[in-house]
């Protein structure tokens, strides 16, 4: 499955947040009220071993029949520039825990059995509208932190920026000790995002955006 812009997953489910995020995300407008994306920890799993399957789809790796554990996310957002703007050809990374809090990681220390059939990392690059979608999984808890997703966005050679998005209600938020090294209330609160359930889906399917605003403006 191809992870380009112009490849999206369930393409009317992305057609239907593009027009919601374009009456908000009028080019540039209110930029000066953006809040920029905090940077936070990579941590010490980011893939060490990259899966063949790199695509925006982490609940099907190839064409393996047997879709991952856990509960369907459709996460989508849009990368902005420090001005408001989206940011085209920009790569967006997301890794994180399967449904058994293992990464595809060889230090990954949580115990048990991973699933393999959890692709773990995809990768996604955004066309002129800045968007980025992906199909994973709800993130579970795992020892010492609460449930978050990674990211990572580049252009080009250029790492831009590495967070990571956090459950809104997750009575653990109160007490992760990354989240909460965010000291800033406003920017702690723009990587807590709403998990909603996708009306009329017969398999409990989710909803979340997160938007990402660079503090830089990147070059090319």
């Amino acid at each position: 499955m191809s992870s380009t812009g112009a490849n999206y997953t369930r393409r009317g489910f992305m057609a239907g947040l593009s027009l919601g995020a374009a009456a908000f995300w009028a080019r540039g407008a209110f930029a000066e009220e953006l809040t920029r994306t905090p940077r936070q920890t990579e941590g010490p799993f980011y893939p060490d071993h990259l899966p063949l399957d790199t695509d925006n789809d982490l609940i099907i790796i190839n064409d393996r029949l047997t879709p991952a554990v856990g509960q369907i996310t459709h996460l989508s957002g849009r990368i902005l520039n420090a001005h408001g703007d989206p940011v085209r050809n920009a790569i967006v990374e997301i890794w994180e825990a399967d449904a058994t809090g293992r990464y595809i990681n060889s230090d990954s220390y949580e115990r048990g059995k991973s699933d393999e059939n959890f692709q773990g990392f995809g990768r996604f690059l955004t066309a002129s509208s800045g968007e980025y979608y992906f199909r994973t999984i709800k993130p579970v808890p795992y020892t010492g932190r609460t449930p978050h997703i990674h990211f990572k966005v580049r252009k080009g050679s250029e790492e831009l920026l590495t967070t990571q998005c956090y459950v809104r209600g997750e009575p653990r938020n109160q007490r992760d000790f990354v989240l909460r090294g965010i000291r800033d209330a406003r920017a702690r609160e723009s990587v807590i995002v709403d998990f909603v359930p996708i009306k009329d889906s017969r398999i409990g399917e989710l909803a979340a955006r997160f938007d990402i605003v660079l503090g830089v403006t990147p070059g090319g």
